[in-house]
């Protein structure tokens, strides 16, 4: 019996985590799932937001943009657009991408811009930023998993 799943989150340049876990959990477009081993499997697409994992009862994240999560009985294969661990999100890029974001949502009533474009911006800016921090102090993103 499957005591662990493999997971492995790929983006177009690179292999961000191969690693062996307890759980997953995400956020796809339909809702949040969880992962076991032996879980039944299906495919989603995922939203922007956090990717956790739990290893020998410690949960980790990784920030996710966007992708797809196919889950077998023994392995979590995401493909993302875009993936960071904590330790990789360039908090101070992030935060001029959030500010650059809210002073473009700030000025919409005046202007033709692409609102849902610049609001999506805004929510991978704080997401990075809130991961990068909570990395930092040791903490995770509260994900119920």
């Amino acid at each position: 019996m499957a005591k662990s799943l493999l997971l492995e989150i790929v983006t177009p340049d690179r292999l961000v985590l191969r690693l062996d876990v307890a759980s997953v959990t995400g956020a796809g477009t339909a809702g949040a799932f969880t992962a076991l081993p032996l879980h039944i499997p299906f495919l989603t697409s995922l939203t922007v937001g956090y990717l956790s994992y739990r290893v020998a009862g410690v949960v980790n994240s990784v920030f996710v943009s966007g992708g797809f999560a196919d889950v077998t009985f023994d392995k979590v294969l995401v493909l993302a657009e875009a993936a960071e661990l904590p330790e990789e999100i360039d908090v101070d890029r992030a935060r001029k991408a959030r500010e650059r974001a809210a002073a473009r949502l700030a000025v919409e009533q005046r202007e033709d811009i692409d609102y849902a474009r610049a609001k999506s911006a805004l929510q991978r800016a704080i997401l990075r930023i809130r991961l990068h921090e909570l990395g930092k102090s040791g903490l995770g993103p509260r994900t119920g998993a």
